[in-house]
């Protein structure tokens, strides 16, 4: 193990990387693990941190610490110190908190414990798995087979060509509101380009753009997406809730929606 992570880690020079992946996990798993006791009334736990009445949310902690731990990575000059392990371990901490709370920052309310509270786990789930494909020393788009191209020859220009559609199939997948396969394929350029001549996702910008209500598309988006898409995004959730906790907190009507009138019945 020892041989392994002085190898592949730090000699590799992902020594910053990996401090901010295993404090990224640890920070997201402590801070779920406390807000599940918090509101499980286990009385032996601290609770939430207030000033007052205020509740100070933990996104405020993970700002500080993001703040002070990036710009300690900057200047730290040697990368396998102590001292980078601490910043980065810092910053991971801290996008762990704010991650948590992507969806407050997201609605600008309190969602956490709604269904649109997911969102905040969705993103946590997003920025390891991303993370991790960076720490296994996979490269975004082609990146490290350009980079070993050659010094000081020209970069071949089918590498170019292939990056060029990895990242064409990145984005359409996106636009299909294919998430994480339009982010996997970021990596692995096989994944994007078939998300990207698939149907889109009900809902996503394509949709919107490509296919009129009633087409053959729609219908078979449709059908696809009730068929394949929904049980694996519940079967997603039950696993996120096993972490996470469960979100089933019934929100009260949001102000927009509150101030239209209420639909007359016709006789």
């Amino acid at each position: 193990m020892a041989e392994w992570f002085g190898e592949s880690v730090v000699n590799a020079g992902r020594l910053p990387l990996f401090s901010f992946f295993v404090a990224f996990v640890a920070g997201f798993l402590f801070i779920r693990l406390s807000v599940r006791l918090i509101r499980a009334g286990v009385r032996w736990w601290p609770g939430n941190l207030r000033h007052g009445d205020l509740h100070i949310h933990h996104v405020v902690v993970g700002v500080a610490l993001m703040l002070f731990g990036g710009v300690a990575a900057l200047l730290i000059a040697d990368r396998e110190s102590v001292s980078i392990v601490v910043a980065a371990s810092m910053f991971g901490l801290g996008a762990a908190l704010v991650l948590d709370e992507f969806a407050l920052i997201l609605h600008l309310r309190d969602v956490y414990w709604t269904e649109q509270g997911r969102t905040s786990v969705d993103a946590v789930f997003v920025a390891i798995a991303l993370t991790g494909l960076l720490l296994s020393g996979v490269r975004p788009f082609g990146w490290e087979e350009v980079g070993h191209a050659g010094g000081g020859e020209a970069v071949e220009p089918g590498l170019v060509s292939l990056s060029l559609v990895n990242l064409a199939g990145s984005v359409v997948s996106l636009l299909k509101g294919k998430i994480w396969t339009g982010l996997t394929g970021v990596f692995v350029p096989v994944i994007s380009i078939v998300a990207a001549v698939r149907l889109a996702v009900p809902g996503s910008p394509w949709e919107r753009w490509r296919y009129p209500r009633g087409s053959e598309k729609w219908e078979r988006a449709i059908r696809r997406d009730l068929r394949v898409r929904r049980p694996m995004i519940r079967a997603k959730i039950r696993f996120q809730e096993m972490i996470a906790g469960r979100h089933d907190v019934i929100t009260d009507t949001p102000p927009e929606s509150a101030a239209r009138p209420p639909a007359t019945r016709r006789p």
